[in-house]
């Protein structure tokens, strides 16, 4: 079953790192990244940061896999990292995501 996990990084560079390190150990298929502003409640108060959200294509049985690579590579505290399950698609696309993470 194709899933997104969901992560935010505080930095490009982190996030392309943890992109990188994703799909070199073909734990994921494809990282889409891309820059947010988030507002969040952290430590008693209301936080305004800029974030990158990266979207990670791959399959259900290697979500543990995939969110321990992540808090591996991640600077904060407690990251957000949580799967989506796809629904319906295109079945090339999710045999392709299927291929990549073996």
């Amino acid at each position: 079953m194709p899933i997104l996990i969901y992560t935010t990084a505080g930095s490009l560079k982190e996030a392309e790192n943890i992109a990188k390190n994703l799909v070199e150990k073909r734990l994921v298929a494809c990282v889409n990244y891309f820059p947010i502003k988030s507002v969040y409640w952290w430590k008693g108060k209301a936080c305004c940061e800029k974030e990158y959200v990266l979207l990670c294509k791959t399959v259900e049985s290697r979500f543990t896999e995939v969110k321990e690579a992540i808090k591996k590579f991640h600077s904060y505290e407690v990251p957000a990292v949580f799967s989506i399950k796809i629904g319906e698609g295109e079945s090339k696309y999710f045999q392709w995501i299927q291929d990549s993470v073996e």
